[in-house]
């Protein structure tokens, strides 16, 4: 087990496949409660990783079900009674991507939070563009998960409060810092595609796509590609955005 660094933040650790580590869970009234009860549907093949995620988010004052698969999901759960979901991406049987997308065509609004033990861009890309509310790389820490999950909660919320979204103008400020070649990088990365295969196709050099890349996630503010990938959908979907 891991425990976490200052300020009692909880380094909660899995591996990919059936080995994971887990963690210690912080001294009581270390992690924020305030706000509404958020109940928590979460949905991992891994028995220790269902344990440790029900403790973390239990001990934060959220209400936890934990569920070993999709079908048991499918089966068991009363997701009218849901606020958020929360899905590993890689199970056996149906994967979290395959249940996001069968929840979005019986027309089951709810936030879909992924977390995942392998850095795939292409997934976290496809669970964005399906619209998943955010995707978390393993390992991630306990305060991140809360924050994470409380911020998914409270953006679907907005959405359901209006019908029309409009851009955030802060986020069309930032792409206009952009210089002409980083806009290009940034169209092509929000499809999901990696630096080497930008490289190629807009003839450049690995090293100089990733001196762009770096300079796109600093000027947009954006700590990871998910969250980029999520501005471009949700305040950048009148530009025309080039195809892979």
């Amino acid at each position: 087990m891991q425990s976490g660094s200052a300020g009692h933040e909880l380094g909660v650790a899995c591996g990919v496949g059936d080995g994971g580590t887990g963690a210690v869970a912080p001294p009581p009234g270390s992690l924020d409660m305030a706000g509404p009860v958020i109940k928590v549907m979460a949905v991992d093949d891994d028995g220790f990783m269902r344990d440790l995620l029900g403790r973390v988010l239990a001990g934060a004052g959220m209400q936890v079900e934990s569920y070993g698969s999709a079908a048991e999901l499918l089966g068991a759960g009363d997701l009218a009674s849901a606020t958020v979901l929360l899905l590993d991406v890689k199970m056996p049987g149906m994967s979290g991507l395959d249940l996001q997308d069968l929840l979005r065509r019986r027309g089951i609004e709810l936030p879909v939070v992924f977390i995942s033990g392998s850095a795939d861009l292409a997934m976290a890309v496809t669970a964005m563009r399906n619209g998943a509310a955010d995707f978390i790389e393993k390992p991630f820490q306990a305060a991140l998960l809360i924050e994470r999950l409380r911020r998914a909660v409270a953006r679907h919320a907005d959405r359901v409060a209006t019908s029309e979204h409009p851009a955030d103008p802060l986020v069309l400020a930032r792409f206009e810092t952009l210089t002409p070649r980083e806009r290009e990088v940034f169209d092509l990365l929000v499809t999901g595609m990696s630096s080497k295969a930008i490289a190629r196709d807009l003839g450049g050099s690995f090293r100089t796509i990733e001196i762009h890349r770096a300079q796109v996630m600093r000027k947009m503010t954006a700590r990871h590609l998910p969250e980029l990938v999520r501005m471009s959908i949700e305040s950048m979907a009148r530009r025309s955005v080039r195809a892979r």
